[in-house]
């Protein structure tokens, strides 16, 4: 079977509560996951364990059929990539050469980068639109054209399975729609996603699968206008919501405030003229 299957998987911390239990969930070729909890609900371990940063989970994780305790860190980073959030690196690197350090997982530990990994680095600028940023300084562009070169990046590695840790998290709602529209054409393209996201609206616009996790717990799992009923996102977030399809079956959620937003103003203190 092609893809990520997590059957069952729990995590502990050393001398620490569980923050997995019993979590279950597979991925298909050209779909987008997305993963929603709040805060403290386990999405980072979880993507830490499919990664092999943590080894000590109960549970099987299996990339294409062979359990990951059995694949080398090698032959794991030609499988699945990681997109983090955006990040402020210490060099300005190229933006070229930030996408180039994703092919070092083809070439020998001691082996620099030859034509074939910057053809690989150019035609992964150019699949995301940003082959003109290529000479340009990593931390001299704008927060949503780096979050695309880290994708970029991940592209750059050849990997099948892509994990994004929430990929717009301080975007701003351009650059969001901007990656988020990417990021789906790369399923188009054949490759799975899985990414977390705290936007329900998110997962209803791009997701073609959606896992809710609580108390490291997944509550429900399936279609975006399945599993995201307003009860579900009440439970995950203590928001009240109201779903609503449009007339192309496109749900989106809009907060229900109990009071109008000025309703303190009648307790604000009267503003005195001099």
């Amino acid at each position: 079977m092609k893809g990520l299957e997590v059957r069952g998987v729990s995590f502990a911390y050393a001398g620490g509560a569980s923050v997995l239990q019993e979590v279950s969930f597979r991925t298909r070729p050209g779909a987008l996951l997305a993963v929603l909890g709040p805060n403290g609900a386990g999405k980072s371990t979880l993507f830490r364990c499919i990664l092999g940063l943590l080894s000590g989970y109960s549970g099987d994780v299996l990339l294409d059929g062979a359990p990951l305790r059995r694949i080398s860190t090698a032959v794991l980073a030609r499988k699945a990539a990681y997109v983090p959030q955006s990040h402020q690196p210490s060099f300005n690197y190229s933006v070229f050469d930030m996408v180039l350090m994703g092919t070092t997982a083809q070439i020998g530990r001691m082996s620099a980068p030859g034509p074939r990994q910057a053809a690989l680095a150019v035609e992964a600028l150019e699949r995301l639109g940003i082959a003109h940023l290529q000479r340009r300084g990593y931390t001299q562009i704008s927060g949503g054209e780096r979050q695309l070169v880290l994708i970029a990046r991940a592209l750059a590695q050849q990997a099948a399975l892509i994990i994004m840790d929430e990929p717009t998290a301080n975007l701003d709602y351009g650059n969001q729609m901007l990656v988020l529209s990417q990021i789906k054409a790369l399923t188009r393209a054949g490759y799975s996603v899985i990414q977390s996201t705290h936007s329900p609206d998110h997962a209803f616009m791009f997701a073609d699968e959606v896992i809710t996790l609580q108390q490291g717990r997944v509550t429900a799992a399936g279609p975006p206008a399945e599993a995201l009923t307003a009860e579900r996102i009440k439970e995950l977030y203590g928001v009240n919501v109201r779903v609503r399809r449009d007339e192309r079956g496109v749900c989106a959620c809009t907060p229900v405030l109990d009071d109008p937003p000025c309703v303190a103003e009648k307790n604000l203190p009267e503003i005195k003229e001099d």
